[in-house]
């Protein structure tokens, strides 16, 4: 089921794999022309906050979360990346260290792209630099987005935003066509939603008792994501 009449999920998706997608044969050979692809476990990061770029990532298959630790240890993720994206382009293009880091969700196949690959494939292509231009001010967009409603929101509101997202990064994943699984630790979608695990648990079950989301463990089932929509209560 198609969202796009409910909720304007492209305000809140980052959408990086838009980037690299159907990228002309010249292009993507050069870009691609000395990746190297890695099977990848669960909880591996692919790099730290505050360490130089050797190159980008492109995330062939799995989940990845991008994070920064505030200065309490907690986790604060940023944004949670799906297949087809790529992850570590700004410090490369702004020739600085990482912002954040970068760690898989799930068991991932990952390709590492050299930053000299990915440079020269910029100065060579125009569409791909229009591609980035374009993709960084919709970040820009994205993060303001967040940024406004979550100081103006609630626990609640703010789980059910991300419910909503996260179905969209999961549903491509499903191969059937009923209800969307995502497949998320109540820790990981704390640090998403910015507040203790006890306070999204509880709201959780909220959910859960007006048979909006259904749980399987760690599995979230979005029964009805209209309701979901409701709640986030987007102004």
């Amino acid at each position: 089921m198609s969202i796009r009449h409910l909720f304007p999920v492209q305000s809140w998706d980052f959408q990086s794999g838009s980037i690299i997608s159907n990228l002309p044969p010249k292009e993507w050979s050069l870009l691609s022309a000395h990746m190297v692809e890695a099977q990848y476990n669960k909880g591996d990061i692919l790099f730290k906050e505050g360490f130089y770029p050797n190159g980008i990532f492109f995330i062939r298959k799995g989940m990845a979360k991008k994070y920064r630790i505030n200065k309490d240890g907690q986790e604060q993720i940023i944004y949670v990346a799906s297949q087809g994206e790529l992850v570590g382009y700004h410090a490369v293009l702004a020739e600085d260290r990482y912002p954040d880091s970068c760690a898989l969700l799930e068991d991932s196949i990952v390709g590492f792209i050299p930053r000299e690959d990915f440079l020269k494939t910029i100065d060579y292509s125009p569409l791909l630099s229009k591609r980035l231009l374009k993709t960084l001010s919709h970040e820009f967009a994205v993060l303001a987005n967040n940024i406004t409603f979550f100081s103006q929101s609630s626990v609640r509101e703010r789980t059910a935003l991300q419910l909503v997202v996260l179905r969209e990064k999961y549903k491509p994943m499903n191969d059937k066509n009923g209800p969307v699984e995502i497949t998320m630790s109540r820790e990981n979608l704390s640090n998403l939603v910015g507040s203790a695990r006890e306070n999204v648990v509880r709201v959780l079950s909220e959910f859960k008792e007006a048979e909006l989301i259904t749980t399987n463990g760690r599995k979230i089932v979005i029964v009805d994501v209209a309701g979901l929509i409701k709640i986030a209560n987007l102004r």
